[in-house]
C-alpha cells in the first residue's frame, strides 16, 4: 500500500510539471514587450574644439615680485599708524550698556531737562535708557554729541571699504506713538 501511495504521488508530481504554468505566460508577454519597445538614445553633442591662447602677460609686471610686495607692505604700516589712531581710544576704554546693542534696534522716545542738561530717552528691549551728551550708543563706536527735542545726533567710528577707519554722523530720531 505504501508503495502504490508513493507511485500515485510521484505520477501526480511529473503531471504536474508538464502543465502550463503562470511563468510561461509571464515569459511570453515580457518577449512581446521587449520586441515592442525601443530605447531611444539621444546622440552627444561633439564637444567644441579647443584653440589654445598663448600667454602675453610675459612682460608684464610680476604681482609676487619682492619690491612690489615690500611696497604694499610699506603703505600698509603708514596706512595702519593713521588708521589706529582715530580707534585706539575708543578700543581703550570701558563699553558703555547700550553699546551691546545695534542703533536700529534703539528708539528715541523722548526727551527732558536734568539739571539744566538735556536728556533723552532711549528704549531698547523695552527698557527705558537715560543718555546723555558724551555716552555712547551702537556698535560702531557712536558718541552723543547733540540732544534735542526730537533728535540725538552722535558721531560714529566705521571702517570704510579699504579699511580706513572714518567718522561719520549718526542720528536718532523721536518716535512718536500711533494712536
Amino acid at each position: 500500500m505504501r508503495i502504490a501511495i508513493f507511485f500515485s504521488a510521484i505520477l501526480m508530481v511529473l503531471l504536474a510539471g508538464c502543465g502550463n504554468s503562470a511563468e510561461d505566460e509571464l515569459r511570453q508577454w515580457m518577449a512581446e514587450q521587449r520586441s515592442q519597445v525601443r530605447p531611444r538614445v539621444t546622440p552627444l553633442v561633439a564637444p567644441k574644439k579647443f584653440t589654445p591662447q598663448a600667454y602675453t602677460q610675459e612682460g608684464a609686471v610680476d604681482p609676487f615680485s619682492l619690491v612690489k610686495l615690500t611696497q604694499a607692505m610699506r603703505r600698509d604700516s603708514t596706512q595702519g599708524v593713521a588708521n589706529t589712531s582715530l580707534v585706539a581710544p575708543e578700543m581703550a576704554r570701558r563699553k558703555e550698556a547700550l553699546e551691546a546693542f545695534p542703533l536700529d534696534s534703539m528708539t528715541m522716545v523722548g526727551s527732558l531737562q536734568k539739571g539744566g542738561k538735556p536728556v533723552a530717552l532711549i528704549r531698547v528691549d523695552n527698557l527705558l535708557y537715560q543718555v546723555r551728551v558724551g555716552n555712547y550708543l551702537g556698535l560702531n563706536f557712536g558718541r552723543v554729541m547733540k540732544i534735542d527735542e526730537t533728535e540725538v545726533s552722535l558721531r560714529e567710528i566705521v571702517q570704510d571699504a579699504t579699511g580706513d577707519w572714518i567718522e561719520r554722523t549718526a542720528s536718532l530720531a523721536l518716535q512718536e506713538r500711533a494712536k
